[in-house]
């Protein structure tokens, strides 16, 4: 069976690095040549501890507050768009604590399994991507921030999921360069954190050592469809044949599968990151910086500080100040960093590819039976990316899913 991965992202190359080791022709096709993109700039956590789904009670009103404001964690830029509207309708009627507590549960299993395999991937592939399973520090500054992370401490105890709950002085006893006006904290032990980019050249480079094709600077321009099947798909001048295709094309997805004359409820959430090389007294654990959503994390001598989520569209320009914002924050938190704000051009941003609840879309379309779609992974991508293989590479060769994925299913909001 020959198979087309359209997307080389740590989705699409997690769902050829399974299939592979089943035995499958596999053939990865990507518009860009896999060097850059949101798998290669993210924050680069595998976090059991992000078990409740983006689209969750408080989220909206906090949201609102903030959507106007183009320096704030989150930015809405204003538009009427009526895929936008569609979007924004239907997130709003699942933040609420009904849905989270119906889908939590399916988040944290995809976490658990995808941290299970993504050790297993440390254990084949060799640890150049510098995995290490330090945990996560969540610190905050004020009362309602500490409120929140305690109840969701509280939570992850329903999940066996390991929380501490720390004072400022628990939390500089781990890292003294924390300021000491932060309040306190939670520390995650089970979450871990590798260099995304190391991550994605290590697991393409086994793909292609073991055979499979990459069709690299190759947009999906089309299909060739036979009744209820795609035999091909087409790109400008070729025609890559196909038995299977799989869409993990993240962001894109609205777009592609309007090349199928289908919908997708989707949108692009930007983020950005500042990568420092060599930090002089880097930090010592990977930290969300909860009251400014700003996420940290110590790559070997390197540390990349990212966040912000900005909705306004797949060709939006960058926004300095939001990268600004990321670099006050951390220096907030963490003064005694001598680092300087960097040139535009070091400004990195990428798009989050975000579903209305919160949970990726996994599973077969409807109106094609061998199209599978992995996407919507949100800011959970390398989080997500190892399980979502494995499921893939489960409902194409008909086996029993590792985990009920009925959460996923694509046409839930139909």
């Amino acid at each position: 069976m020959k198979i087309v991965i359209a997307g080389g992202g740590i989705i699409g190359l997690c769902c050829a690095f399974y299939l592979r080791k089943s035995g499958y022709s596999i053939t990865v096709m990507d518009e860009n040549d896999i060097t850059s993109g949101t798998s290669f700039g993210n924050a680069g956590y595998i976090s059991p501890s992000h078990f409740v789904p983006l689209s969750s009670p408080g989220i909206v009103s906090q949201g609102l507050r903030w959507m106007l404001n183009s320096s704030s964690p989150f930015y809405l830029k204003p538009r009427l768009n009526i895929d936008l509207l569609k979007f924004c309708y239907t997130f709003w009627k699942n933040a609420n604590h009904e849905t989270v507590n119906r889908n939590s549960p399916y988040l944290h299993k995809l976490l658990d399994l995808s941290r299970e395999l993504s050790i297993e991937m440390k254990e084949e592939l060799g640890n150049s991507f510098r995995m290490k399973e330090d945990g996560c520090l969540m610190l905050y500054k004020s009362e309602v921030g500490e409120q929140h992370e305690i109840e969701l401490a509280k939570l992850a105890s329903d999940f066996n999921v390991e929380a501490r709950i720390l004072n400022i002085h628990e939390i500089q006893e781990m890292d003294p360069a924390i300021d000491s006006s932060v309040r306190g904290g939670v520390y995650y032990p089970g979450d871990c954190h590798v260099h995304p980019g190391d991550f994605m050249k290590a697991i393409k480079v086994h793909l292609e050592q073991n055979g499979v094709e990459f069709l690299l600077n190759t947009p999906v321009t089309g299909f060739e469809k036979s009744n209820d099947h795609i035999s091909a798909v087409l790109s400008n001048d070729k025609k890559i044949d196909c038995d299977e295709i799989i869409l993990a094309t993240g962001s894109w997805l609205p777009e592609i599968v309007k090349k199928l004359g289908s919908t997708i409820l989707m949108q692009a959430g930007k983020g950005y990151s500042l990568t420092f090389e060599n930090v002089d007294s880097n930090i010592r654990y990977p930290a969300i910086l909860v009251d400014r959503r700003v996420a940290m994390t110590p790559m070997g001598p390197d540390l990349r500080m990212g966040g912000t989520m900005e909705i306004s569209g797949l060709h939006s320009p960058t926004l300095p100040k939001r990268a600004r914002a990321i670099y006050d924050a951390a220096r907030e938190y963490y003064p005694g960093l001598a680092l300087q704000f960097p040139a535009i051009t070091k400004i990195w941003s990428g798009l989050r590819p975000l579903t209305p609840d919160g949970l990726p879309y996994i599973g077969r379309m409807n109106n094609y039976k061998n199209i599978l779609i992995a996407s919507g992974h949100a800011m959970l991508g390398l989080s997500l990316a190892a399980a979502t293989g494995k499921l893939t590479e489960e409902i194409i060769s008909h086996k029993k899913t590792s985990m009920d994925i009925e959460a996923f299913r694509i046409n839930r909001f139909n």
